[in-house]
């Protein structure tokens, strides 16, 4: 990483948030503390951050709402930590739009793990080319614009804006066209770590994301459940790279093998 990460940790435990903060710093990490709702918008109205990590069990607010309002207003990556440790809770903070989710309590190392696994993942999605800026994805009918995150639907009547995970899910399946995926390899894809091996919480992303391409009949059947697999994105995708007169120059897209 070229430039020190600046992490800011929402937690009302204050022990702990000392702990983080010496832990990353130790390991090259800027780490900003908020022990409520209050403390974290008011840092995120002056500061810079890169990621942000997320008690659900704060005293002043719930931190399921304040992961759904954050997301509404920003796309700024969100780890959740719980000590309940709920499959529910870990489903839902995925379903209103964290990238990652880790039990209470944690390691250290595992905590440093995801949080690093987040921001490569950040960085690559803006460096690759397939990720670029001026990339347009084309399946099916529909147009997803990398930059703005749009998906707009077929008829062009409707104009979606995609969460973060929304769209992280969205472009494994469209760089894996026609390619059965198993749960495993979509989350390690989409979070960029290795899965746990009872993680169903990829089922309800899809479920969410099935929802959003429901807009039309036409695609109901995009996302295929392949029984005792996995998921398989049904669809001819098309890469299309903006050129410097404005047009958009389409390629075919390629499962890997």
């Amino acid at each position: 990483m070229n430039k020190m990460a600046s992490i800011l940790i929402v937690d009302d435990d204050a022990d702990l948030c000392q702990m983080v903060q010496t832990y990353m710093n130790n390991n090259g990490l800027q780490i900003l503390i908020a022990s409520d709702g209050r403390g974290m918008r008011k840092i995120l109205d002056n500061t810079s951050v890169d990621l942000i990590i997320l008690d659900l069990m704060l005293r002043d607010e719930d931190g399921l709402v304040l992961c759904r309002n954050l997301r509404a207003r920003s796309d700024i990556p969100v780890l959740i930590l719980s000590a309940r440790g709920e499959e529910m809770d870990r489903i839902i903070g995925l379903e209103m739009g964290a990238d990652d989710y880790l039990p209470k309590p944690f390691h250290m190392r595992e905590l440093l793990a995801r949080v690093k696994s987040i921001l490569r993942r950040g960085r690559a999605h803006q460096t690759d080319d397939r990720f670029g800026d001026d990339v347009v994805y084309r399946f099916a009918g529909w147009m997803l614009d990398n930059l703005s995150r749009q998906l707009r639907s077929p008829d062009g009547g409707h104009v979606l804006e995609l969460s973060s995970s929304e769209h992280t899910l969205l472009r494994v399946f469209l760089t894996h066209p026609n390619k059965v995926l198993t749960r495993e390899q979509l989350l390690n894809l989409s979070r960029g770590h290795p899965a746990d091996a009872d993680d169903r919480s990829i089922d309800m992303q899809i479920s969410r994301l099935r929802r959003r391409l429901l807009e039309t009949p036409k695609s109901s059947s995009l996302i295929r459940t392949v029984r005792s697999t996995g998921y398989l994105f049904s669809a001819e995708v098309d890469r299309g790279v903006k050129q410097k007169e404005g047009t958009l120059v389409f390629t075919p897209i390629v499962a890997p093998a």
